[in-house]
């Protein structure tokens, strides 16, 4: 983590990567009870030879069990999922060195994006978002952290979801001229920002937009990530646009697009896709599973993770940008009626967890 991101290649970093990987693995194995239960069932092998080796929990398996590898005394925060009403939500449990952990990383992983100052930040989100500190929704947890990048905070969105203008007039001429930062996830920044200032003439050419989420629903309106971009700068001066994936589960491995458009993980975190009829890693230019590998989690078995999205891996140290590590794309989530794999997966976990 204290390496500057992105500058390890596959030599230096996948040795380092899978000794993390593999100690949590059996630190897991013995202090959370279920993990072990199903690796047991499932693997039986508490050390890997390769990153692509090492055990995985399906995503689901967050929302129907409570999985953590600390005692409840010791839980600091719980995390859960962005879900509609009356879906499960996945819930994550946090305790201090954890939460420390997530929070340092996120920090290197902004700083080669954003730089060690903290600029005026413009949030497209609402301040009654930010309430139980002790408890969030990912969606809180999200903006919260990003928002340690900023100062001067202006939220843009009141608890209606309707734009502040003269707020954000207000927020743009009192740094008129300086650079400023804008956070937002990629739905709400299309549909209650982007589409309410077509046409009123505001200025964002000094700002550097983060934004991550929600492009299900932009997916429903036609929105790719290129019309995205092209439609903001159009309206607003926007050029630099930075989509990032990532999710409640493995909060702090963030996989920021670089400048050449696909997604890089950091030097504590990796991907792999998985070919959804045999499971194996998928090669280059073959879409299939995401799985996504993290040294943070201590708290939660969380360290390998099977998710419900599709992707492709382009290369490896092969970038334009100067950057290390795989280079991706997500491709959406998986349809549920193409998830027979995934959900035998999930089955078998269920039965072996009980």
């Amino acid at each position: 983590m204290d390496a500057p991101q992105y500058t390890l290649d596959r030599t230096r970093k996948d040795p380092a990567l899978l000794e993390c990987l593999n100690a949590l693995t059996a630190h897991h194995a013995a202090s959370c009870p279920p993990y072990a239960t199903l690796l047991s069932t499932v693997s039986g092998r508490l050390r890997a030879d390769r990153l692509e080796d090492v055990p995985y929990l399906p995503v689901g398996l967050f929302k129907s069990h409570e999985l953590m590898s600390i005692p409840r005394d010791a839980i600091f925060k719980t995390l859960t999922s962005s879900g509609t009403t009356g879906q499960q939500v996945s819930q994550v449990f946090l305790d201090v060195r954890t939460a420390e952990l997530q929070t340092k990383a996120l920090s290197t992983i902004m700083q080669r994006i954003l730089g060690p100052v903290r600029l005026p930040m413009l949030l497209v989100e609402s301040a009654a978002l930010i309430r139980d500190r002790r408890r969030f929704s990912a969606r809180a947890a999200g903006v919260l952290g990003m928002a340690t990048f900023g100062r001067n905070h202006f939220y843009c969105l009141d608890e209606g979801m309707e734009l502040d203008e003269p707020g954000l007039r207000a927020f743009l001429d009192r740094f008129k001229g300086q650079p400023i930062r804008i956070f937002g996830f990629t739905f709400m920044v299309w549909q209650y920002f982007y589409n309410r200032l077509r046409g009123q003439g505001i200025d964002l050419s000094n700002g550097i937009l983060l934004h991550s989420g929600g492009w299900k629903k932009l997916q429903e309106q036609a929105v790719s990530n290129q019309v995205f971009r092209q439609r903001l700068h159009d309206e607003t001066g926007l050029h630099r646009i930075y989509n990032f994936y990532g999710m409640v589960e493995q909060v702090g491995s963030v996989f920021v697009e670089g400048e050449d458009g696909f997604l890089y993980p950091p030097n504590f975190a990796d991907v792999i896709v998985r070919d959804p009829v045999t499971w194996d890693p998928a090669p280059p230019g073959q879409p299939g599973i995401i799985q996504v590998l993290s040294a943070l989690p201590h708290s939660y078995p969380g360290h390998s993770i099977l998710t419900e999205d599709l992707g492709i891996i382009y290369g490896t140290d092969d970038s334009t940008c100067g950057r290390m590590g795989r280079r991706f794309a997500v491709l959406g989530r998986v349809p549920k009626s193409e998830l027979r794999g995934c959900s035998d997966v999930q089955a078998a976990s269920q039965q072996a967890l009980g």
